[in-house]
């Protein structure tokens, strides 16, 4: 009994897409940018094996479809008695290098290698990710048989099977669309909903009548939004930038509209720049706009960095357009971030460019991950070309942000995709952990753009292309933090980086899509040429930041 039903088990897998789906299994526990978890590991795997095993599945169709030879009796449960046999021996040996695998990521990063059981999770989680997906295929299967034999008896054959798999796509489509996908929506914009409006403890409300967010402010304190709350109380006191620049300082002024500050785009911008003009940001040195990430965040490390180069003499601006996870934000509200980045740039730079040159403050615009997309989007070169803003300093840009597309594409020859050097550096430059790339001879102009990435930052890297053609980045050299032992494969290297992109954010501090403060420091030294800071004073602005910012716990 227990014989027979483990022949129909294994009969009723398709031997073409055990050996298809073994392969990309294998794969996928290979080295991709990031260090993975056992379950992300097992997800991985088991989804590719799923993948490589309908893929295997149709081939087989498609070959009986065009009615080519095939192997029956003895030579078919032979071949298939081997398959089974390979298979298991392939994923044993590939299930017990994964571990020495992930350790290579991890060498590359500074990280303490992975745990014995990481292997046991891989393959159970693994097991399961597989038998669900398959599961589901045959569930879905058997929706269409039956949607297919009831109407059989209206319509020819074919037609029947045509009408059976559109009802059947139609169906689970409705499931997946009306059920999971909008409940799911809705559980985490609650949740992100109740996080924006927390109030926590290290979130003083400021006292002094310039502050944004004060009794004297024009933007309500209790509708700033958890980010915004956050990002204006952590605004350094003059004193703290005085005892370490040892120069005289001015107390930074951050400028934050939350999204439930007003109704609209326009009236959060209008508030905005209201704000701007009572707090008299229009007469510092520098002016920064900041566009958020989804969750609202505004990096601090990045102006935290600006604001000591500077003197304090600097105004931030920021308006919160969303308060969901990048991805979701992306995928619920494109184009949104955008528009709101759009309207703040157009009124600050109207205000900024109607000045005397001589009297207004340098304009920088900042954004990091979904923040630095919408930042380059903002605003078109051409319209302000006449008179052009200082400069933007764009950090961990999503793959599709416009301005990095086209410097990677056109970079000079020989130069790598993970460290472009674009024409002769007089524009846009690239700096990662180690500094910026060779930029030539020419000196860097009035208008600077820079690109802070890291080469094992799979939100910038990541590229749907990556399913059927090899990335360029991972040419020789490649960059310092990316493990010599990984290679591409179609679909797999796919599958993989998409599970390395929400796991950016818990990278090693400086890796990933976690970016150092100190990499701020000296990418924004290089664009703001400040007087009196230099490699020593740095370092030790760097240090003073990252135990201010607690970046050991970042």
């Amino acid at each position: 009994m227990i014989t027979t039903l483990a022949k129909r088990f294994a009969g009723s897998f398709c031997t073409a897409g055990l050996l298809l789906g073994t392969l990309f299994f294998a794969a996928s526990v290979t080295p991709s940018l990031l260090p993975r978890t056992s379950l992300t590991q097992g997800v991985v795997s088991g989804s590719a094996f799923a993948a490589g095993y309908a893929l295997g599945y149709w081939t087989r169709e498609l070959w009986r479809y065009l009615e080519l030879p095939a192997l029956y009796g003895r030579a078919r449960l032979a071949v298939t008695s081997l398959a089974w046999l390979g298979c298991a021996g392939v994923l044993i040996y590939f299930i017990w290098r994964s571990a020495g695998w992930q350790d290579s990521i991890r060498a590359a990063m500074g990280e303490e290698p992975t745990e014995g059981l990481h292997r046991v999770g891989v393959a159970l989680v693994a097991l399961g990710v597989f038998g669900g997906l398959v599961a589901l295929a045959r569930l879905f299967r058997l929706t269409f048989e039956f949607a297919s034999r009831a109407i059989r008896r209206h319509v020819d054959r074919r037609v029947s099977h045509v009408a059976g798999f559109v009802i059947a796509l139609a169906l689970f489509w409705s499931l997946a669309d009306g059920v999971l996908f909008r409940v799911g929506l809705r559980m985490a914009d609650s949740s992100y909903r109740q996080l924006d409006a927390l109030f926590e403890e290290d979130t003083a409300r400021p006292v002094a009548p310039l502050a944004s967010g004060s009794s004297a402010s024009l933007i309500d304190w209790t509708e700033m939004g958890r980010m915004g709350r956050k990002f204006v109380s952590a605004t350094p006191a003059r004193e703290e930038i005085a005892g370490i620049s040892g120069a005289a300082a001015r107390r930074p002024q951050r400028v934050y509209v939350g999204l439930n500050s007003a109704e609209t785009v326009e009236a959060r911008v209008a508030l905005a720049m209201a704000e701007l003009e009572r707090t008299g940001a229009f007469g510092r040195d520098v002016m920064v706009l900041a566009t958020p990430t989804g969750t609202g965040m505004v990096d601090p490390g990045a102006i935290a960095a600006v604001e000591y180069l500077a003197g304090g003499d600097v105004a931030t601006v920021a308006v919160q357009y969303s308060y969901l996870a990048s991805w979701l934000a992306l995928l619920t509200e494109p184009g949104y971030g955008a528009e709101t980045a759009e309207a703040l740039f157009n009124a600050v730079y109207e205000r900024w460019s109607a000045m005397p040159s001589e009297s207004r403050p340098r304009l920088y615009l900042h954004g990091l991950s979904l923040g630095a997309l919408n930042s380059d989007l903002s605003f078109d070169l051409f319209d302000v070309i006449g008179d052009p803003v200082d400069g933007a300093l764009w950090s961990g840009p999503p793959f599709s942000t416009p301005t990095w597309r086209s410097a990677t594409a056109g970079r000079v020859p020989g130069s790598p995709a993970w460290m472009p050097r674009f024409r002769d550096g007089s524009v846009i430059r690239f700096a990662n952990q180690n500094g910026f790339a060779d930029s030539g001879d020419a000196p860097w102009g009035p208008m600077r753009i820079a690109f802070l990435q890291y080469a094992s930052d799979p939100i910038t890297f990541f590229a749907p292309e990556t399913v059927y053609r090899r990335p360029e980045w991972l040419d020789r050299p490649r960059g310092p933090d990316v493990s010599p032992d990984l290679r591409w494969y179609p679909v797999v290297t796919a599958l993989q980086l998409i599970a390395d992109m929400p796991a950016g954010m818990s990278a090693p501090l400086g890796h990933g899509h976690v970016y150092a403060v100190a990499d701020y420091v000296e990418v924004w030294h290089a664009m703001l040429d400040p007087s009196g800071w230099n490699a020593r004073a740095r370092a030790r602005l760097s240090a003073h930041l990252s135990e201010a910012l607690g970046e050991d716990e970042y």
